[in-house]
């Protein structure tokens, strides 16, 4: 059974974000939310999270999981990024974006596209996220919380909860987060790619 923890949208408590970061190091799965809805996270390091949030979400081997970054020096560990570039991400950052990079050999070799060798990063604008990516001290692994044949994803803390009871180990609700999820760009080639348009302003990098 999962727990449920009602968060602070703007004063995250301390107390309960410690209990969440425990349940990460003991390679747990969470639901949480973030400034372009609910997404599942767990550590890099958690090859058996990672597995459940594919197993969730019915995803196949060349899906982009992201990491998601508290700031650019995390970041910078994770993927390769051009100085031309990096104006470019500083500039609609922290935001709704996610980018597609080559990544670094820090990231394990089962969160890369298997061909590209590319991952996803980004850097939320949500107060809870941020708290708890600072606690935590590392980025989360991270995939958008849509369920298979469903074409909206889950917005309510306690529908998660009621939904996903059995297969995550907690949920956090920080109140109403949207459901409209980030716009995804891929750098990784010579000219940007609007994979998927959302929260972001997409014309940034058209």
């Amino acid at each position: 059974m999962a727990k449920y923890l009602d968060v602070h949208p703007n004063s995250p408590q301390p107390r309960l974000l410690g209990q969440v970061v425990d349940l990460l190091r003991a390679d747990g799965l969470i639901a949480y939310p973030t400034d372009s809805g609910y997404a599942l996270g767990c550590r890099m390091g958690n090859k058996e999270g990672i597995d459940r949030i594919r197993e969730i979400r019915n995803l196949g081997s060349d899906h982009h999981f992201t990491l998601v970054c508290r700031d650019f020096a995390q970041f910078g560990q994770f993927v390769h990024v051009s100085n031309a570039l990096f104006r470019s991400i500083k500039a609609a950052t922290p935001g709704g974006y996610t980018f597609i990079l080559p990544a670094t050999k820090e990231v394990p070799r089962r969160l890369l596209h298997p061909r590209k060798k590319t991952v996803g990063v980004r850097i939320p604008d949500h107060v809870v996220t941020q708290a708890l990516l600072a606690e935590l001290g590392e980025p989360l692994v991270s995939s958008t919380l849509l369920l298979p044949d469903e074409s909206e994803p889950l917005t309510q803390g306690w529908e998660i909860k009621e939904r996903l009871d059995h297969v995550v180990d907690a949920v956090i609700d920080s109140g109403e987060c949207g459901a409209v999820p980030t716009t995804v760009v891929d750098l990784s080639q010579d000219e940007p790619e609007i994979l998927r348009r959302g929260t972001g302003d997409p014309s940034l990098f058209e």
